[in-house]
Formats: structure tokens, C-alpha cells, sequence
């Protein structure tokens, strides 16, 4: 083979490693953006116990305050996926993690305003929820466009195990600070560091065929393996007067398809299934996120510093289940099994694992609650294949859009899970019900992949805006 394939010949996976691995780069960089979001999101549940005390809060209260940045996070999911399909993720993306990490410093002030802070930090919350809404649709977009069908469970496997290595690397981080220096300074060095992590955002990403330093042959290689590299891609027709025209007029009556689309999506058994395991698969996510380390302060009579280093083991545990998960995917698929068991069969052993989170209401030695949580999370990241299916079937005419309707359903769970779990604690005055609530949830996950979620492929819509098979794999 030549050092630079060519177009109309079939690359082998022998080979690819003589073609280039700049696609990793890529994904090196989701992996860091991804790991900064979550941290931004986690922030409150670090500080949460201190700001309880200080701005006499409620644990009523600070569900709502966990839920605001679902609430627009879901709002935001569908306009956020259009906007990536419109201006392409560079962009989008990039502007988004500016945004969300200046107003992830600004809840750092919240304190100079004790009469309206609640308020103020709902008002917070929430926009950062909306700024982090293409997010996700976003990664899973760029992992579309920069690799091929068989490298995809990885590569969403990686990024997806973010959330997690953001915990085991952030929660001892902000544990201090609360310690040392204040809550409020756990909002200003994550913020900051996001705002650093945008400009870097902007030297790194570009479209395949665009990339500064992307070889033919790793291109050749990625598009023969069913990478949609073309996605984002511009043509010479971009700058002209007549496309720019053309482009208003779609944006236009892109408002009006937008609701069509969703409607078929929803039509559609194998994503509707996709769609309802991601709501509950997320519940157990959003539990983790905000209440366990105020489950560890407490109903565990951990100090904070304490529970900062302890909610970071369940996290590597999580970050170890993600890579191992999207790993046994792409090797059964490797091995000839069909892309449908590949993806199930990780997904449903780790959530069935994940269900044993309801054991830690009848132990009391708190090394074996750390260590069931950590069995319970490292089940739930195994089994979150979601994103790697949704970059499987997804229709690439609106891949954007189907991976913010999916990622809305996450959202929901997002506004759910905060807001039942602290209505039980205020009603029962323990945590008893609410891992209960969670296990139950791994369980419907569960129960959606296997009930209906049949064949996984690429689906294509056609000129009649009706989903089918495409008919060429990719």
C-alpha cells in the first residue's frame, strides 16, 4: 500500500494504523472540553452542602437549584442541534464553551447578593444549562464526521467517560477549595479554565476535509470505513451571494421541518427506544452529579473535603466502565458479530449491574457503600452506548437534530431526578427511596433496549421526510 491511499481503494483496518491517527487529536479534545463541562456541572453539588448553611437553603430548595440547569439544558437540545447542522460544530461548539464557563465564574458572586441569591443562582444555573445545549449533540456530530462506523463505540465510549474522569479529577480539586478558600471560588477556576479551554477549542477543531493537518490517506481511510466527513464540510459555492441567499431561505423553512423531523424520530421504535433508555440511563448520571456527595456528608457523616476525594473512586470506577464498554463493542463487532449485539450487549450488562446501587440501603460500613456505588456507576458508564448508537443510526441530513432530541430526553432526567429525590429526602428524611428510585430507573433502561430497540443501522431520510434504511451501509 502507497503512504497515501487512493480514493477507489478499500482501506483495510490492518492498515490504518500506516494511514494516520489525527482523528485521536480530535477526540483527545472532546474528551478534555467534555471532562471541563461536567466539572461545571458538578460544581454545585460540591459546593451545595456549604451554600445550605450559608444562604439557608433547603434541600427543597437545592433541588430546584440542581434542576435549573436541566430545565433550559432541555429547552436549549433542539435549537442547539439545529444551530450545529446550520453554522457547523466548530463554531457553535466552540462559542458555547465560552459562554457556559463565563457564567459558570459569574455564580462565584452570588454571595454579595444574600437577599436574591437563590433567585440569582436559578437565573445562573439556568443559562448555563441552555449554553451547554449543543454540547453533546456536538460530540457526537465531530465523532460522525472523524471516524469510521467501526472505531465509533470507542471513540463515544471516550468522550462519554469524561463525565466520570470529570469527577475523579475535579471533586478532590473542589473539595479544598470549599475547604480552603470558599465556595464561591469552585465557580471561578472551573469557570476560568473553561474560558482558556475555548480559545484552545478554536487551533484545534475543524472539519475532516479542512483540517490543517489531516493526510489523504487517514481521510481515505474514514470515509471508506462510513465517517461523514463531508458534514461540515464548505464548498467553493459558500461565499457567493446566490448560497447565502439559499442559505436564508432553508434556515427559514428549516423552522418548519425542524418539527416534522422530531415527529418522525419519534415514530421511529428502535430511537424512540434509544430516546427513553437515555431518560432513565441519565437519571442514575444526575444522581451522581448532584446528591451523592451531599448523600455522603449527610447520611454518611463524611466532612466535605472528605467526601470530594471519596465521590472521586466511584467516578474512576465510572471512567474504567465507559472506555471498557465502548472497547467490547467495537471488538464484538471486529469479530464479526452484528453491530445490533455489539452495542446491546455491553448496554444491558452494565445497567443490570447498575441496578445493585439499592444494596446500599442495607449496609452500614461506609467502605461497602463506597465500594456498591462504585460497582453501581462503573454498570451505568459500561451501558451507556446511546451516543454510539445515535452516531449509528442517526440520519445525516439531521444528525444534529436527532442527537439534540435525544439528548432532551437525558434533560428531562436532568429536571426529574434532582427535584424527586429532594422532595423524598424533605418528606422521608433519608436517602432509603431515593436509591431505590435510581435502581429502578437502570432497570427501565434496561427494559427499553431490549423491548425496543431491535436492529441498529443508519437510517436515511428521504424526499418525503419518511426514515428507511439507507441503502448502502456505512
Amino acid at each position: 500500500m502507497t503512504a497515501l491511499a487512493r480514493q477507489d481503494e478499500p482501506v483495510t483496518a490492518t492498515a490504518s494504523a500506516k494511514v494516520g491517527r489525527f482523528r485521536y487529536v480530535i477526540l483527545a479534545m472532546l474528551f478534555i472540553v467534555t471532562t471541563v463541562n461536567y466539572a461545571d456541572r458538578s460544581t454545585l453539588s460540591i459546593a451545595g452542602d456549604s451554600m445550605q448553611k450559608d444562604l439557608h437553603v433547603s434541600s427543597g430548595e437545592l433541588g430546584v437549584l440542581f434542576s435549573a440547569f436541566s430545565w433550559s439544558y432541555l429547552i436549549a437540545q433542539i435549537p442547539g442541534g439545529w444551530l450545529l447542522d446550520r453554522f457547523g460544530s466548530k463554531k457553535v461548539y466552540g462559542g458555547a464553551i465560552f459562554l457556559w464557563s463565563v457564567f459558570t465564574m459569574a455564580q462565584g458572586a452570588i454571595g454579595f447578593f444574600a437577599g436574591a441569591a437563590v433567585v440569582l443562582l436559578f437565573i445562573l444555573r439556568f443559562v448555563v444549562g441552555f449554553a451547554e445545549g449543543p454540547s453533546f449533540p456536538g460530540n457526537s456530530r465531530i465523532v460522525a464526521a472523524w471516524f469510521p462506523t467501526k472505531e465509533r463505540g470507542l471513540a463515544a465510549g471516550f468522550f462519554q467517560s469524561a463525565q466520570y474522569f470529570s469527577t475523579a479529577a475535579f471533586a478532590p480539586l473542589m473539595g479544598w477549595l470549599v475547604t480552603a478558600m470558599g465556595w464561591e471560588h469552585v465557580f471561578t477556576v472551573i469557570g476560568g479554565i473553561g474560558v482558556v479551554l475555548a480559545l484552545v477549542w478554536t487551533k484545534v477543531i475543524y472539519p475532516p476535509r479542512t483540517h490543517p493537518r489531516m493526510t489523504k490517506a487517514e481521510l481515505d481511510y474514514i470515509s471508506a470505513g462510513g465517517a461523514l466527513v463531508d458534514m461540515d464540510a464548505p464548498t467553493a459555492q459558500d461565499d457567493t451571494q446566490a448560497a447565502k441567499e439559499a442559505a436564508q431561505a432553508e434556515a427559514k423553512a428549516a423552522g418548519r421541518a425542524n418539527l416534522r423531523h422530531v415527529k418522525t424520530l419519534l415514530k421511529n421504535r428502535t430511537i424512540l427506544g434509544v430516546f427513553l433508555g437515555q431518560y432513565f440511563l441519565n437519571s442514575i448520571t444526575w444522581f451522581f452529579l448532584t446528591w451523592f456527595p451531599v448523600y455522603l456528608v449527610q447520611e454518611r457523616g463524611m466532612s466535605i473535603l472528605e467526601a470530594g476525594f471519596v465521590a472521586s473512586l466511584p467516578a474512576l470506577c465510572g471512567f474504567t466502565g465507559g472506555i471498557l464498554g465502548g472497547y467490547l463493542s467495537d471488538l464484538l463487532i471486529r469479530r464479526g458479530v452484528s453491530l445490533t449485539a455489539a452495542r446491546k450487549i455491553p448496554m444491558v450488562t452494565g445497567l443490570l449491574l447498575s441496578t445493585s446501587i439499592i444494596v446500599c440501603n442495607y449496609v452500614s460500613a461506609s467502605w461497602l457503600v463506597v465500594g456498591i456505588m462504585s460497582l453501581s456507576y462503573f454498570g451505568k458508564a459500561m451501558g451507556a452506548q446511546g451516543w454510539a448508537i445515535m452516531s449509528d443510526v442517526s440520519p445525516k441530513q439531521i444528525a444534529g437534530l436527532a442527537g439534540g432530541v435525544f439528548n432532551s430526553f437525558g434533560a428531562v432526567a436532568g429536571i426529574v431526578t434532582p427535584l424527586v429525590i429532594g422532595y423524598i429526602i424533605d418528606t422521608s428524611g433519608s436517602f432509603d427511596l431515593a436509591l431505590a428510585f435510581i435502581s429502578a430507573c437502570a432497570a427501565m433502561a434496561v427494559l427499553c433496549y431490549v423491548a425496543l430497540v431491535k436492529n441498529i443501522k443508519r437510517l436515511h431520510l428521504d424526499d418525503e421526510g419518511n426514515l428507511a434504511p439507507e441503502p448502502q451501509l456505512s
